[in-house]
């Protein structure tokens, strides 16, 4: 009996600390420019937003990287097979919100990315 304090102990507090932090989701630029008709200051200032929306989506990840963490107890032999399954859906769930996150970040970064490469290619001197 009493080695279950200590376990419920642990994850009360790791709950509570887990639930102290939000992970804040970072929205991509509203719009990104037309590299066929964009100037170079639209096309700085897009990258600029880019740029920092970069940042905030890897602080993002970051974040649900420590809560994901977080889930893992010190000493798992001594979780009853509920609470194993719990954390491994819990961790489950961490996983998909990052490739989600990844895959977003990837895909609005690309469509930058080929509007840039439009741009470079009609104001490449000859």
């Amino acid at each position: 009996m009493k080695a279950w304090i200590p376990v419920c102990l642990s994850l009360i507090v790791g709950s509570v600390a887990h639930a102290g932090t939000s992970c804040v989701y970072p929205h991509a630029p509203a719009s990104t420019p037309d590299g066929a008709t964009a100037t170079m200051k639209q096309m700085i200032a897009a990258k600029h937003q880019y740029d920092a929306y970069n940042t905030e989506m890897n602080e993002y990840l970051d974040c649900l990287k420590l809560k994901s963490d977080a889930l893992t107890p010190k000493d798992p032999s001594k979780l009853t097979p509920v609470q194993k399954k719990k954390v491994l859906d819990e961790q489950a769930m961490y996983v998909k919100m990052n490739n989600s996150a990844v895959d977003e970040l990837q895909s609005n970064v690309g469509r930058f990315n080929d509007q840039l490469k439009i741009y470079l290619a009609k104001h490449q001197k000859h």
